[in-house]
């Protein structure tokens, strides 16, 4: 008898660490069910949700890079994503019923600033994609004031701002850092096979905080920079389980079993 599963979808997708995550909780609460990855390329996503409509095993998916705008055209959005967020990185499908799509990585951003305390008047953002969008609309909800958007195309950051109604500074990667509490790199730079995020850290005053959500390698230059100067640094594996928590709660309606966190963290590092 087949198990009903979730999956993660992406072009590329060999690097994602999710099924680790899910299959570990789904173990741990003695669920049987099954967390799979994808790989969907842009040309094969209308007909990688026909197929899957059709299966009545399939629970949904999460969707990482670089899907997290176009997904929008197959799903419906009862919580106005589309509109607050402009991007969706998870898809839920009850039999015979529609695919309905949210973000949660804007509420699994926020809980490591949260949990730090964090607080701050200027966050410079780095990248204009589908995970920028979502960390937009996180900061905003945490009520920084001062935004400044960090892109290679000038016009894709202010058109990022403008869809979210936000003003902001836009500025390109050959640009000074500004004197921000806040770095997140929300671009692949970085990540294994892509070219690094190089940046000069020391307009930064020492109290500032950066945040790397790429987490293949965990250790980015841009992390292992700001730990170099002595600069607060959160990696991507705390945004990674924070998302996948708020995803295996639509998916499997199960509360994901963070008590075991450490043991998790220890798995997807070693």
């Amino acid at each position: 008898m087949s198990l009903p599963y979730a999956e993660v979808i992406g072009d590329p997708i060999a690097h994602s660490k999710s099924p680790l995550i899910h299959n570990f909780w789904l173990q741990k609460l003695g669920i049987e069910a099954e967390y799979r990855k994808t790989h969907v390329t842009p040309d094969g996503l209308a007909a990688y949700f026909l197929q899957r409509r059709g299966d009545n095993d399939w629970l949904g998916c999460n969707v990482t890079i670089p899907h997290k705008v176009a997904v929008m055209d197959y799903t419906d959005d009862p919580g106005g994503v589309r509109a607050r967020i402009g991007a969706m990185n998870t898809i839920a499908c009850e039999t015979g019923g529609p695919l309905i799509g949210t973000n949660t990585d804007a509420g699994g951003f926020l809980q490591p600033l949260i949990h730090r305390k964090w607080k701050g008047d200027h966050a410079v953002l780095v990248g204009a994609g589908g995970a920028a969008r979502a960390i937009l609309f996180a900061l905003a909800t945490l009520g920084v004031p001062k935004i400044t958007v960090m892109v290679r195309d000038p016009a894709k950051g202010r058109a990022l701002l403008d869809r979210a109604d936000m003003q902001g500074d836009v500025i390109t990667l050959a640009d000074p850092l500004p004197a921000a509490g806040l770095l997140v790199n929300s671009t692949s730079l970085g990540m294994t096979g892509q070219p690094p995020l190089d940046l000069d850290l020391s307009p930064l005053p020492a109290t500032a905080t950066v945040y790397d959500i790429v987490y293949a390698p965990l250790e980015t230059g841009l992390l292992a920079a700001a730990r170099a100067r002595g600069l607060a640094a959160i990696d991507g594996l705390e945004m990674l389980i924070g998302q996948a928590a708020l995803a295996f709660d639509i998916f499997f309606d199960a509360e994901a079993p963070r008590e075991y966190d450490d043991e998790l963290r220890a798995l997807l590092t070693a």
